[in-house]
């Protein structure tokens, strides 16, 4: 059976799958806000050293570094409302936000403890020298170097996300891969569908990139405390 590549068909999904890139992107960008927020979090509290919230945080790092994501949105969605009754309410949206915000501020912490860790010891004493407070030395010295440094990383770890939010189709949301999965289902064409797909992701992912890109640009300009 000799395949042929309807082209045609391709073309003509595109548009009904582009309206669900907000969806994905919502997902994504709100995912991602949460993730850096918990991860700066987390970082601060292992590099202050402060004890047992520096253990927890530690064990924090280490559960939802080691859990497949599937597993944590399937823990989350299906699994705590057996243990909470009033999680019931919680929708697959909210879910998989949660699920996907705890994984990756894991990661985020790691990142940023390492980005803040990068910039040199000594410049801080010698704000503090100068008159400085250590919170003025840290926001005005430490954090705008470590931003820096954690851009790359950081922003590979919102390409992943991009792509992990295909996982909450598996709750039930209809973003781009389910909307993806649905028009495969019922049309038979399998290899055009999902190429559509795979292209759209690689042009999310070009845009993100070129943003990333503008934004180290950006950041390797001097700056002014």
């Amino acid at each position: 059976m000799e395949f042929k590549l309807d082209f045609g068909y391709l073309v003509e999904i595109i548009p009904e799958l582009l309206s669900f890139i907000p969806l994905t992107l919502f997902l994504a960008v709100i995912s991602m806000i949460f993730a850096i927020i918990g991860g700066l979090i987390l970082a601060l509290i292992i590099r202050s050293n402060i004890p047992v919230l520096k253990q927890l945080a530690t064990i924090y790092i280490s559960f939802f570094r080691a859990i497949p994501t599937l597993v944590q949105l399937f823990l989350i969605y299906y699994g705590l409302p057996q243990i909470f009754p009033a999680l019931t309410a919680m929708t697959a949206i909210t879910a998989a936000i949660l699920g996907l915000s705890l994984k990756q501020a894991a990661f985020l912490a790691e990142i940023f403890r390492a980005a803040l860790n990068s910039v040199d010891k000594g410049q801080v004493e010698a704000c503090l020298s100068v008159g400085m407070t250590k919170a003025q030395a840290f926001r005005r010295i430490v954090l705008p170097q470590a931003t820096r440094n954690a851009i790359p990383a950081t922003s590979n770890i919102f390409i992943g996300l991009i792509k992990e939010t295909s996982l909450a189709f598996t709750l039930g949301v209809v973003e781009l891969f389910a909307q993806g999965k649905i028009i495969a289902a019922s049309s038979l064409n399998f290899f055009e569908t999902y190429l559509a797909l795979a292209l759209l992701y690689w042009f999310l992912i070009i845009i993100f990139t070129m943003i990333q890109q503008a934004l180290e640009k950006r950041m390797e300009k001097p700056y002014i405390s």
